[in-house]
C-alpha cells in the first residue's frame, strides 16, 4: 500500500495508539548547572494512565494527536471521527493502516456513534491490517518512537500536562512537514515474512 501512487481524492492514514503512565516528581528536580545536568530524585509518584491516539498522513506529513483516558472502542471510534470531521471533510475514500486489535473495527462506529454516521464512516474507511507481531509495518510506530525521545522521555504528572507537552510536539513536528520515507519494499516483505505467509498458506 505504501508503494501505491498517490491519489487527488483518497487520504492515507496510519493509526495506533500507545499507554502512557502519569510519574508525578516527589522532590522538585534541581535545576541544570554549568557542567552539570538536571537532577531527578529516584522517588516518584504515580498518577494513573491515559492512552495518547495518533494517526499520520502519509501525504502530507501531517499527524494529529488525542489523549484519551481509556483506549477501548468509544475512544478507537471518536478519535477516528474528530480526526475525519476535522481534517477530511468531503473526501471519497480514506485508507487506514493499523494493527489488529478487536478495537479496531467498523463496528466500534456502530456501538458508540449515531447509526447514519457510522455508516458514513464505514463506507469511507478501508481497512488494513499489519500482520501479527508486525506493527512495526505501521508508519505511525515511526512517529511513536520519536515523541518518546524528543517528548516523553521523562516524567509527566497528568494528563492536562501530556496534553500540552504532546500538542506541542505535533504542532513542531507538522510546521516542519515532516515525512516518513518508507524504504522497505514488498519484496523485502515477502522474504522477511515468508514464515508468517506459510502459516496463512502452506502451499508459499
Amino acid at each position: 500500500m505504501y508503494e501505491q501512487a498517490p491519489q487527488q481524492h483518497v487520504v492515507r492514514l496510519c493509526v495506533d495508539e500507545r499507554p502512557c503512565q502519569l510519574l508525578d516528581e516527589v522532590v522538585q528536580p534541581l535545576a541544570m548547572e554549568e557542567g552539570k545536568s538536571k537532577r531527578v530524585d529516584s522517588e516518584y509518584k504515580r498518577r494513573g494512565t491515559c492512552s495518547l491516539f495518533l494517526a499520520y498522513d502519509l501525504e502530507k506529513g501531517q499527524r494529529f494527536a488525542q489523549i484519551r483516558k481509556h483506549r477501548g472502542k468509544a475512544d478507537y471510534a471518536a478519535f477516528l471521527d474528530g480526526v475525519i470531521r476535522q481534517h477530511y471533510p468531503g473526501k471519497e475514500k480514506i485508507v487506514l493502516v493499523q494493527d489488529n486489535l478487536n478495537t479496531h473495527r467498523k463496528g466500534a462506529f456502530y456501538e458508540h456513534l449515531p447509526l447514519k454516521r457510522a455508516s458514513q464512516l464505514a463506507d469511507l474507511l478501508e481497512f488494513h491490517f499489519t500482520p501479527k507481531h508486525g506493527s512495526w509495518l505501521n508508519m505511525v510506530e515511526i512517529e511513536f518512537s520519536a515523541l518518546v525521545r524528543q517528548c516523553l522521555k521523562r516524567r509527566i504528572g497528568s494528563m492536562a500536562h501530556l496534553k500540552k507537552e504532546v500538542k506541542a510536539w505535533v504542532k513542531q513536528r507538522n510546521r516542519n512537514k515532516i515525512k516518513i520515507h518508507w524504504s522497505f519494499t514488498v519484496n523485502e516483505a515477502q522474504e522477511k515474512l515468508h514464515s508468517w505467509y506459510k502459516k496463512v498458506n502452506p502451499k508459499n
